[in-house]
């Protein structure tokens, strides 16, 4: 099964999460380099799972990965690239500044802004001189919001660095950003260029993931990314007659492809077998492509399986209920159904007399799509990233404006056309949403866990710069958004998962990351559980396995509460839909 008839120099692979772009990026990466080529995997996503599917620890070099000659492994982490971007801006100043005028520049390049130029400063290098030696470049990207914003930054900041000789003011008097411009000219012409660059859409037989795939589509070549292919992940065929489940699994499937959007209809398509096992480890990444390898690779049929249960949704609200108020947050992985429980945990408090504020951090925002009506007592809302930076502009501009002359606001008014300023824009409204839960219950769906993170970050450089501030002095009044994510009086955090090795690894690792900033989960839904469905399909049945394991890895020390939300065969969209999920 072969993905790319034509490989280009770079590939990329993007979509809605959970599609499973992480599984046929590296799978095609491995049968590129099987075929002889030279081939660099890497991903943009902050919280990516490569190292547990090749066994291979991340980093920022590439890393060959063992039993793959040819292929070679690496991770655009954020918070290394800011470290590495510091040092430097910090070297050209050696020999002609102070020590306090470096120390200066680095508390300057702590934020979040500096983090993202960083990340994107490594990302050009790739689509350049970064990546000389190799044949191929593949990258497995973060979900759909997040990579629109990676792939936007070439034309926005080639944009921004056009004619402005001073850099930005927002990086550092000495960031040398301008010295940049040419890498990002660069990027840009590469992302461009057809015969160079693939980009690999991928979606599920879903719906919601396929309109998904046709709005990136469009947004892609409106950024001038022309060349565009469709691939289609697990794509079932019931093998049991009269089997409800595995009917209607095909059904839907069957039903999501024959009406996709003309956008997707007209690229180039390939489709992929939904299979019986989990992507993780080579033989299982060889089989993904392969039907033959696949047959092999799946596991037998078994009977033996365990009876699990857990309380629902409806249970879930009614402990979330008793404090009255307070921030609620719904985090994980990209494509794991944040949005739809974070929907049904807010309607559920309406329905018990709360007044609720039900909000979205995520740039690909789904609220609206989830819940198709409106419900007395619930206000929905979303952290827009261009209405935030417009927001935050013209606050600037008011305050600082007033006492500059023509000129100077002209200055300040080109800083701010920064793509860095949409980052702080958009910490300033999340610290607003996390505020108003004084007073009354805010359901927070966040973004995909890598984009959650990097918002996290920006919520502990703040924390960080406030308490330096405050230092020598009384500092009883200050709380910051951080203090409040830390007090689990206020703030509950929810994890959502799927039963499967990635999604689970992926809640584990976003869970150490709170509890490294002091934020302890409240509690973990496991979202389409198909375990007690008691189907017969042979596939269905070796997937059930796996979801076994995953209930067995969960309750045996990464929860202290679990929830579970049934596999149902009509996705939970409406606030009829809704309704029927908080009583499953």
């Amino acid at each position: 099964m072969n993905l790319l008839p034509h490989p280009t120099r770079y590939v990329f692979f993007t979509g809605k999460g959970g599609v499973g772009k992480t599984s046929l990026s590296t799978a095609t990466a491995i049968q590129l380099a099987d075929g002889g080529a030279k081939v660099l995997l890497v991903s943009t996503d902050a919280a990516s799972n490569l190292d547990e599917m090749l066994g291979v620890p991340l980093s920022n070099a590439p890393t060959p990965v063992p039993g793959v000659p040819g292929l070679s492994v690496l991770n655009i982490d954020p918070e290394v690239a800011a470290e590495n971007y510091r040092q430097r801006v910090l070297s050209q100043l050696e020999g002609h500044s102070s020590a306090q005028e470096r120390e200066t520049v680095r508390e300057q390049l702590s934020g979040a802004c500096t983090t993202e130029i960083a990340s994107f400063d490594e990302f050009s290098g790739l689509l350049g001189e970064g990546a000389a030696a190799y044949d191929h470049v593949v990258f497995d990207t973060a979900p759909t919001g997040h990579t629109l914003r990676l792939l936007s930054l070439p034309k926005a900041w080639s944009g921004f660095l056009k004619g402005n000789d001073r850099g930005a003011s927002c990086l550092g008097p000495h960031s040398g950003l301008k010295m940049q411009e040419a890498r990002f000219n660069a990027a840009l012409a590469a992302l461009s260029d057809e015969a160079l660059t693939t980009i690999v859409l991928v979606a599920r037989a879903d719906k919601g993931a396929l309109n998904e795939a046709a709005r990136t589509s469009d947004e892609l070549r409106e950024l001038g990314l022309q060349h565009q292919r469709l691939v289609i992940n697990g794509v079932f065929h019931a093998s049991v007659a009269g089997d409800a489940v595995a009917d209607a699994l095909a059904a839907l499937g069957q039903d999501a492809i024959r009406e996709m959007p003309p956008a997707l209809q007209a690229l180039p398509q390939a489709m992929v077998p939904l299979r019986g096992f989990d992507t993780v480890g080579l033989p299982a990444l060889r089989a993904l492509l392969d039907d033959q390898a696949a047959a092999a690779l799946a596991p037998a049929a078994h009977d033996a399986l365990d009876n699990w249960s857990a309380d629902g949704l409806n249970k879930l609200v009614e402990e979330l209920a008793t404090e009255g108020k307070g921030l609620i947050m719904v985090m994980g992985k990209g494509g794991v159904g944040k949005t739809t429980v974070a929907a049904a945990l807010a309607m559920g408090l309406v329905q018990r007399g709360h007044a609720v504020h039900l909000s979205t951090t995520d740039p690909a925002a789904h609220l609206a799509a989830t819940l198709e009506g409106q419900l007395p007592g619930l206000d929905v809302s979303r952290i827009d990233p261009k209405v935030e930076t417009q927001r935050y502009i013209d606050k600037i501009m008011a305050t600082r404006g007033m006492q500059l002359d023509e000129q100077e606001k002209a200055l300040l008014l080109e800083d701010l056309q920064s793509p860095c300023t949409e980052e702080v824009a958009v910490f300033h409204a999340f610290s607003r949403t996390v505020s108003a839960a004084r007073s009354a219950f805010v359901v927070l769906d966040t973004a995909p866990t890598g984009h959650s993170l990097l918002l996290m970050d920006a919520t502990g450089a703040y924390h960080r710069q406030m308490t330096r501030e405050y230092e020598g002095r009384s500092a009883a009044h200050l709380v910051t958004p951080l203090m409040r994510l830390q007090d689990a009086r206020y703030t509950r955090i929810i994890l959502v998962t799927l039963p499967e090795t990635t999604p689970v690894s992926q809640a584990a690792a976003l869970q150490d990351d709170l509890r490294r900033a002091h934020i302890e989960p409240y509690a973990w839904v496991v979202n389409k559980s198909i375990l007690a469905s008691h189907t017969q399909d042979p596939l269905l049945h070796a997937r059930l396995l796996g979801e076994q394991r995953q209930l067995a890895r969960i309750a045996q020390g990464l929860a202290t509460r679990t929830f579970a939300i049934p596999w149902a065969a009509q996705a939970p969209v409406g606030l009829t839909g809704l309704a029927q999920l908080l009583q499953a």
